[in-house]
């Protein structure tokens, strides 16, 4: 399902996070030009993986390969959710989100902190756990606030969801990022990702705690049950399902 909408004026873009209005004001304009797509197969499929390539090639995180991809097992993983955001009808960021229960434990962050997770798990815990975050280099210069409306999914899945946690590897230089928005702390120690040149540390940030925070110092990280649904819920038999999401932050005050 494709929806028209008019051209809207570029957005400022944004330096340092604060839960000020101005910030949120024009991270909620940013989101007016934003098209959420959940990928499942096809060319905006493709375009993703590439997207990935460029941005950890960009990182010197992955080798170069003649494919000039980047993709592994756990994306066809039955719990796995692929979005691209789409500014202005072109693709400049995407992430992966799996939703992790004891019966679907599928995700790359089992291969590396499966110690810590699996008991967790086993007691009813359950999580959303995003990666394979990748920013196209050039308009991650432009779009100061593109990190922001690209995590708003998780949030939004962890809110759809119900989980406990918001689970994220993440390396170093991440981390104050993840700490001042997401109230996110670190648990166990940095550990070696077994598919990128980099030691990754896990981040949990307790729904429980930290989503209301979270939501009344960045508004547009707000949702309606409408947006949830189209971006998490399943199709009914032979319906096509939704191509494009527009994000609901706009109705910030009536927003669920």
């Amino acid at each position: 399902m494709s929806v028209n909408r008019s051209t809207l004026r570029r957005a400022p873009s944004t330096g340092a996070a604060s839960g000020g209005s101005a910030f949120a004001d024009n991270v909620a304009a940013l989101l007016e030009r934003v098209e959420y797509r959940r990928c499942e197969k096809g060319e905006d499929l493709e375009a993703i993986y590439r997207l990935r390539y460029k941005a950890y090639r960009n990182h010197g995180t992955v080798p170069p390969t003649a494919e000039r991809v980047t993709t592994d097992r756990f994306d066809d993983a039955p719990n796995c959710y692929m979005f691209g955001v789409w500014i202005d009808n072109e693709l400049v960021s995407t992430v992966r989100l799996h939703h992790l229960t004891a019966e679907q434990p599928y995700s790359s962050v089992m291969d590396i902190f499966g110690d810590l997770i699996s008991p967790r798990l086993e007691r009813g815990e359950t999580f959303i756990n995003p990666t394979m975050f990748a920013a196209d280099p050039y308009y991650a210069t432009i779009y100061r606030a593109l990190p922001y409306v690209t995590l708003r999914l998780a949030v939004v899945a962890n809110s759809y969801f119900d989980t406990t946690s918001c689970i994220c590897v993440i390396r170093d230089d991440h981390t104050a990022f993840y700490k001042r928005v997401f109230g996110s702390v670190q648990v166990g120690e940095p550990r070696p990702h077994p598919s990128f040149s980099v030691n990754v540390m896990l981040y949990d940030s307790p729904c429980a705690i930290n989503m209301q925070p979270t939501l009344e110092r960045f508004p547009f990280f707000r949702s309606t049950a409408l947006e949830r649904r189209l971006l998490f819920g399943q199709s009914a038999k032979g319906e096509v399902g939704s191509l494009t999401i527009l994000p609901t932050a706009r109705y910030m005050k009536t927003a669920a």
